[in-house]
């Protein structure tokens, strides 16, 4: 089931947070979020919300393997960015 996006900003957060995401092409790592001071609930409400899709990867460093979650924008997103 779709989730229809909001319109409205709960706060200066999310519109800071989605537009670090539509400054990178290939999406934003939760750490880089967390780099720049932001929190993993605000990250949640942007994924419910339908403006930004978490997906999930694997990265290998050396011998590790890592798994991580690399957010991206969606149309939503940007719509409610240009809005």
């Amino acid at each position: 089931m779709a989730v229809k996006p909001r319109k409205v900003w709960r706060d200066t957060e999310e519109k800071r947070a989605l537009q670090l995401l539509a400054g990178a092409p290939h999406g934003c790592s939760q750490k880089t979020f967390r780099a720049h001071g932001f929190k993993v609930g605000l990250l949640s409400r942007l994924v419910r919300a339908g403006f930004a899709v978490a997906k999930p990867e694997i990265v290998k460093v050396g011998d590790r393997t890592l798994r991580m979650r690399r957010l991206t924008i969606t149309d939503a997103g940007r719509q409610a960015l240009a809005g």
